[in-house]
């Protein structure tokens, strides 16, 4: 019987036993991974270079694309290694660091993008208090609020479950390292329980900023649809669009991962919608963003240009 103690490694989830299949699946993340690399790279010299992006939004923005690139990173470097090496492990505490910084900025986006509802809503509902709520010392503690809280959620998680005991083996059925599939190997009833309680908290902190998102837009289509001109509407309207879309997108992927039926569960699927809620939203945010935000493009534009030149 091991424990945890004494456990070197765990064994990821393959992507294929076929050589031929995990070579494509190498090149597949890593083409992924150089495009949301340099589209969320692109996003944060854009804000940080061109003084007109110097909003509480684009002060967000360059936030959300940190925790992107945290995402891309986190995981998605360990699963090409092990693609292109033909091998499934990890060790101990790779796995304790991979576990901590994927819960710490999935924890940060949500958090961020909840802060983005506010802004938005601040901003259609409230235009002539947006100043003074959402000045630059007010938006540098809302983001600090949302990196410590991410900080301590994935802190807690992490260090609540590597101190289980493990005797089920030492197989994971995913390719990164997961809170649920590391308590399926716990042998400690009591200290399983535990974590469960952890999550379900987290779990109501979850659904609270859900609960604020949700109240938030409800607001905001009222103050839309009050708005006299069918051109004040739709200006009103693209401006919130594409936190709308990421926010989605985000809530989406995650929850068919997670709350999905038991009864159509099954190792192919589960690694797909991993994959989807771990490297799609990542991806697709700074495209998201830039569609219809013709300041962000303009910016993006000197940018690109900027590095052609040089």
């Amino acid at each position: 019987m091991s424990n945890s103690s004494s456990m070197a490694q765990f064994l990821l989830l393959a992507f294929s036993d076929r050589r031929e299949l995990q070579l494509l699946h190498f090149w597949l993340f890593l083409a992924i991974s150089l495009a949301a690399l340099l589209a969320n790279g692109l996003i944060l010299s854009a804000v940080a270079c061109d003084h007109h992006l110097h909003t509480p939004m684009g002060f967000f923005l360059l936030n959300l694309s940190l925790t992107d690139l945290g995402c891309i990173c986190t995981t998605v470097p360990k699963a090409m290694h092990n693609s292109l090496q033909n091998t499934t492990t990890i060790s101990y505490m790779g796995c304790a660091a991979q576990l901590f910084f994927f819960y710490f900025f999935i924890s940060a986006e949500y958090f961020l993008l909840t802060i983005m509802c506010y802004d938005r809503y601040v901003a259609i509902c409230k235009p002539l208090h947006y100043g003074t709520l959402l000045g630059s010392r007010a938006c540098a503690h809302m983001a600090a609020a949302a990196w410590a809280a991410a900080f301590l959620n994935s802190l807690l998680h992490t260090a609540s479950t590597f101190s289980l005991p493990l005797c089920q083996g030492n197989a994971l059925g995913q390719f990164f390292c997961e809170i649920p599939h590391i308590l399926k190997l716990s042998c400690s009833h009591l200290g399983y329980l535990r974590e469960i309680g952890f999550i379900l908290v987290s779990a109501c902190l979850v659904f609270g900023c859900f609960i604020f998102i949700v109240f938030s837009y409800v607001q905001i289509f009222r103050a839309v649809l009050r708005i006299p001109s069918q051109q004040g509407r739709h200006k009103a309207f693209s401006t919130c669009l594409p936190h709308l879309v990421v926010v989605s997108l985000f809530v989406s992927t995650v929850v068919l991962s997670h709350l999905k039926s038991p009864s159509i569960s099954s190792p192919s699927l589960d690694l797909t919608l991993s994959v989807l809620y771990m490297v799609v939203p990542p991806s697709l945010n700074p495209f998201i963003y830039s569609l219809r935000n013709q300041e962000l493009k303009d910016a993006l534009r000197k940018t690109m240009t900027a590095f052609q030149e040089q």
